[in-house]
């Protein structure tokens, strides 16, 4: 009796007593199972290391790296049992290795702690990733440039507040995400070359009294130096916290694009079309093109701004040096990556066969009276007027040509002098959208020849 009330205590699929219960919250190896090639990558190097500086003999060295290049085999074959009774992917392959070559693997953690050993892994994993987003931010580039190019002179309503502002081209617009993503590669770089030390050698928290070489260590796995600081190298994870504000900025900038695909794909913009690819069609009504992966783009933001708050959640009270709550680390970084990667991937097939309608973009670049500005810049460089008296100027005519129902440039040149009298004939040649973006030559402006200015400056630095 006594014992059924306790088993129903613990309850569920903890009906055997706290002993289930610890290993289901203690055990990780469900999910860092894949910091495999990691983990086998610094035990070589630091079996290497071992026995240059004489802690180890070279049998013992010779052995340990045939057993590990084995458990690599069983591990990318399938072969592998993995064992939730030994918690993570450091005493899975130990324990293998023993099994393997016998008291030898013992000797593999001479001066070496799981936890500086986590850290490596968690490190080298990180420092891939940063890679292979820093490569797919540059494909998505590509992308853009290509369409920059492509529709460097396509005449669009360029917005703010979602009304129609002034007229753009579709090529600077592509431009303005280039620069964006271009910000998130640099970052990329950025986290990359801060996280180039190798935790390797720092042991639990003091370092280690053996002789060891961290420098050569360091140099095998491919980092610049080793950390300086043995405490705060076990209990730092700012390089997976950087990865995921990283990533958050980046899927915010993918969300904003997201948002304006499935704007401009709705039959009352009409700018773009999806491929097949990249929408589906509904399920009741057959006249439908969903923008599905553009709408899942903007959803998995949430995804990738979640696990940036839960992992600083969890770093947030834990004093120095490792605690266990760092085993919470992983799970974020590892959904965060996969959702980043195919979100890059989806949004660069997007733009890679984007339909665009010029048609319909120049037809709304025209509308809502986009060359106001225009007006008022030539009464104050050809007329001479103060810029808020032209500004006053040109609100009158747009007053009129919406009381008239028409443009700005089919208001005759009689009404637009009775506004103003300084106003000429050579007015009309800055009141369409052609001429608007044409003039607009500053430095980083969106004339034509500015956005291909642009395009170039990008393909030589890319």
């Amino acid at each position: 009796m006594t014992g059924k009330t306790s088993n129903q205590m613990w309850g569920g699929r903890f009906a055997s007593g706290p002993d289930a219960i610890m290993e289901e919250i203690n055990a990780s190896i469900d999910f860092d199972q894949r910091l495999f090639a990691q983990d086998i990558a610094g035990s070589l190097a630091h079996a290497a290391m071992l026995a240059d500086t004489g802690i180890i003999s070279a049998e013992d060295r010779d052995k340990i790296t045939d057993g590990l290049n084995t458990i690599m085999s069983e591990i990318q074959s399938g072969g592998f049992a993995f064992s939730r009774r030994l918690e993570d992917i450091h005493m899975n392959i130990e324990a293998r290795l023993a099994d393997l070559i016998g008291p030898a693997a013992g000797r593999l953690h001479t001066a070496r702690s799981r936890n500086d050993q986590v850290a490596l892994d968690f490190r080298l994993w990180v420092k891939a990733q940063l890679q292979q987003i820093y490569a797919a931010l540059s494909r998505l580039i590509e992308a853009f440039l290509d369409r920059a190019e492509e529709h460097a002179d396509t005449v669009m309503p360029g917005f703010t507040h979602l009304q129609t502002a002034q007229p753009v081209t579709f090529g600077h617009h592509c431009m303005a995400y280039v620069e964006m993503f271009g910000r998130d590669r640099s970052r990329t770089r950025d986290a990359l070359a801060r996280l180039d030390e190798s935790p390797l050698g720092a042991a639990a928290l003091a370092g280690t009294g053996f002789p060891i070489d961290r420098h050569q260590t360091a140099k095998e796995l491919g980092f610049a130096t080793p950390t300086r600081n043995s405490i705060d190298t076990v209990s730092d994870r700012d390089f997976a916290l950087e990865f995921l504000a990283v990533a958050a900025i980046c899927s915010t900038h993918l969300s904003r694009l997201a948002e304006e695909i499935v704007i401009w794909s709705t039959p009352q913009f009409g700018f773009v079309r999806l491929s097949d690819s990249f929408s589906t069609g509904s399920s009741i009504m057959p006249q439908k093109k969903n923008p599905d992966a553009a709408e899942l783009v903007r959803a998995k933001t949430g995804r990738i701004n979640g696990a940036l708050i839960a992992l600083l959640t969890v770093m947030k009270g834990l004093p120095l040096a490792y605690s266990k709550d760092m085993q919470e680390d992983k799970e974020q970084v590892f959904d965060a990556a996969e959702t980043l990667e195919l979100a890059l991937a989806a949004m660069t097939g997007m733009i890679g066969d984007l339909s665009v309608s010029r048609e319909a973009m120049n037809r709304a670049a025209g509308a809502g009276f986009s060359t106001a500005t225009d007006l008022a810049d030539w009464l104050v460089r050809e007329a001479g007027l103060p810029f808020r008296e032209a500004h006053h100027a040109t609100g009158s005519a747009v007053a009129l040509a919406e009381q008239r129902g028409c443009d700005l440039a089919d208001l005759p040149l009689s009404d637009l002098k009775s506004i103003n009298a300084a106003i000429t004939d050579d007015v009309f040649s800055v009141l369409t959208v052609e001429a608007s973006v044409a003039s607009r030559t500053s430095f980083g402006g969106t004339a034509p020849d500015k956005v291909r200015e642009q395009i170039a400056w990008w393909r030589t630095n890319l």
